[in-house]
């Protein structure tokens, strides 16, 4: 896809009411894996790092059993908690609240490679079978790029990667891009999950466009980064497109890089609220891969996940493995 088409569903279609609207039901055929939700509990003594009290869409507890009354009735059979605390002990906390429900197969935490304690952290925390690595990027002031000559850091990395751990990235842009190509190169074995690519803002400027799309030709040539299709939707002149055509040619940028082994679900949820219901965002991108038919649509709801993140399964309905891809 060229800069124009590209910049144009971003910038110029608006609600492009004549294109055809997404239709049918949702199909439960599929069993989902979920690999981002956000767990906290607003209500604790101590209070969150975020949400801010001022959010009145997110700030209350979010839990399992509010998940599950959710997804349930949707077909996701489990899901993969993303750390949203930058509270060192909240590692812990949610990996307690994990292990009490058989819907979470499994925890990204929150560590800090390049830190003194790294090694002596991952190892506490690995030791808890939910745990399933850490998030590092444009979160909690943290930059990767800016850490890519610390020895320490690329020594942590590289830990993380042989004890089979992930690395989901927060929050992409131009930069983060380049940084992961970096650090690919430096420790070509850690597996990396980009996460919410369809929500990066796509660079007007034609020179940071070019080496973007540059960037993410490289990354696509590395067989272990994955991409998260995760917050897909978006805002137009103060709404939210509700047409998959809107998003066609943004996630047809992306599946043309990655492909179809390299593609997870990610719902995002409660931080989904913000945008529409949680069964029109999963309707979203269940018409879509839907449309590259059941084994496509197999990997990137259930069957990439195994391979990312290696879950085991939990309670009755959770899909089995083995597989092959």
């Amino acid at each position: 896809m060229n800069r124009r088409s590209f910049l144009a569903l971003t910038a110029g279609v608006s609600l492009a009411t004549e294109l055809p609207a997404i239709s049918g039901e949702l199909d439960a055929s599929i069993p989902i894996i979920d690999t981002h939700i956000h767990l906290f509990d607003t209500n604790r003594s101590q209070g969150v790092p975020w949400p801010e009290k001022s959010d009145k869409i997110l700030y209350k507890p979010a839990l399992p059993e509010r998940y599950r009354s959710i997804a349930g009735r949707l077909g996701i059979k489990g899901a993969i908690a993303v750390e949203a605390s930058s509270w060192l002990e909240d590692n812990r906390w949610v990996l307690d609240i994990a292990a009490r429900d058989k819907i979470i197969v499994g925890v990204i935490g929150n560590l800090e490679p390049g830190k003194p304690d790294f090694g002596k952290q991952l190892e506490r925390f690995q030791a808890y079978p939910l745990f399933r690595g850490i998030r590092y990027g444009n979160l909690w002031g943290h930059d990767i790029g800016a850490r890519l000559e610390n020895a320490g850091f690329i020594s942590d990395l590289k830990s993380l990667a042989g004890a089979g751990m992930v690395l989901d990235t927060a929050n992409p842009n131009p930069a983060l891009l380049s940084a992961i190509v970096k650090l690919t190169d430096k420790v070509p074995d850690l597996k990396v999950v980009i996460d919410h690519l369809p929500q990066m803002a796509i660079p007007e400027d034609k020179t940071v466009y070019k080496s973007c799309q540059a960037d993410l030709q490289e990354i696509g040539q590395r067989p272990k980064v994955y991409v998260k299709i995760s917050e897909v939707l978006r805002r137009e002149n103060g709404q939210i497109p509700t047409l998959l055509d809107f998003y066609r040619a943004r996630l047809d940028n992306i599946y043309g890089i990655f492909g179809e082994n390299r593609l997870l679900y990610g719902s995002d949820w409660p931080n989904s609220d913000q945008w529409l219901p949680f069964e029109d965002g999963l309707k979203l991108v269940q018409s879509y891969f839907k449309g590259k038919g059941h084994t496509v649509a197999e990997k990137y709801f259930w069957k990439n996940s195994v391979t990312v993140y290696g879950w085991e399964k939990r309670e009755d309905g959770q899909p089995e493995k083995p597989y092959k891809n």
